[in-house]
């Protein structure tokens, strides 16, 4: 059962036939199945470092948390502006937006969490990076079906191939 998909992963690796001519037609399937994987893996990383970079700064927030009310400006499904006081009555606007945005309407009255020594770094209260895995995971997950559906196509032209240089051979030889 297992046996099926490690011969379709080890025929989906570039690698040299060293028995085969390598011709331009090899060459350009090989670097084909090189550049998929290599999208693949840059897609992933970024996944992952999404979510990293969500964790750290909900931890640069939580060594430093300070709450403040405040009012959302704009809202969007990915960035929301919003304006709050501290309690030393200095008025913020980060130019970023707020942190894990969802659900936000215009005009909202919000609580938030940001970093003191950082007011600029703020996110919606009680929001962690935990709202970021599914996103992140959802965006690897696609680009590891839409690469692994490319490379099912690249094996099987590549087959296409070998057996289109068998069917030569073999009338060579007659």
């Amino acid at each position: 059962m297992i046996a099926r998909p490690l011969a379709l992963l080890k025929s989906a690796l570039p690698r040299r036939n060293p028995d085969v001519v390598d011709t331009t037609q090899r060459k350009l399937l090989r670097w084909s199945k090189c550049a998929v994987w290599i999208l693949i893996g840059l897609v992933t990383l970024q996944s992952v470092l999404l979510v990293a970079g969500a964790w750290r700064n909900d931890r640069q927030i939580e060594r430093n948390m300070g709450v403040a009310q405040a009012e959302v400006l704009s809202a969007g499904p990915r960035r929301s502006t919003i304006e709050f006081v501290t309690p030393d009555r200095v008025t913020y606007r980060p130019e970023l937006g707020v942190l894990y945005p969802s659900e936000l309407a215009e005009g909202m009255r919000i609580y938030v969490e940001y970093d003191r020594s950082d007011p600029d770094l703020v996110r919606v209260q009680h929001r962690t990076a935990a709202l970021a895995i599914i996103p992140a995971g959802s965006i690897a997950v696609v680009a590891w079906l839409i690469g692994g559906l490319v490379l099912t196509g690249l094996v099987v032209l590549e087959r296409r191939l070998a057996q289109v240089d068998i069917n030569l051979d073999s009338q060579l030889l007659s």
